[in-house]
C-alpha cells in the first residue's frame, strides 16, 4: 500500500494580507508546512479608484496533507476565513498521485 495514497494538495485562497492567518488555521488543524504565493484575481469583481480599475490581490496557500486533515482545515477555513469574512477565503483539494519528501522519515 502506497503511504501517500490518502494525501491531498490543499489550496487556500484569501485576500492579500491574510495568508498568515490561514496558515495558522491550517497548522492548528494538523498541517505541518505551507507555501504562500502572491496572486491576482481575474473574476468579475474589481474595484475602481479615480477611474482606474484594479483587480484585488490574493494569496494562495498550498499544503500537502492527509485526507482527514484536509477535511478539518476546509471546515475551519469555511468557519473562520470564508466568503462572508474580510478574508474572502476559499479552499479546495486536489489528489496527490505521487510525491517525494525532502524530510527524512
Amino acid at each position: 500500500m502506497d503511504k501517500y495514497q490518502n494525501m491531498k494538495a490543499l489550496l487556500i485562497i484569501v485576500n492579500a494580507g491574510f495568508a498568515d492567518q490561514a496558515v495558522e488555521v491550517a497548522q492548528n488543524c494538523g498541517a505541518t508546512g505551507a507555501t504562500i504565493l502572491s496572486a491576482r484575481g481575474s473574476g468579475a469583481k474589481y474595484s475602481s479608484f479615480l477611474g482606474i480599475h484594479y483587480e484585488p490581490e490574493r494569496e494562495i496557500i498550498i499544503s500537502v496533507v492527509s485526507q482527514d486533515v484536509a477535511k478539518n482545515i476546509i471546515d475551519a477555513i469555511d468557519n473562520s476565513l470564508g466568503k462572508n469574512t474580510p478574508m474572502n477565503g476559499i479552499c479546495f483539494t486536489m489528489p496527490v498521485d505521487h510525491m517525494t519528501s525532502l524530510k527524512k522519515e
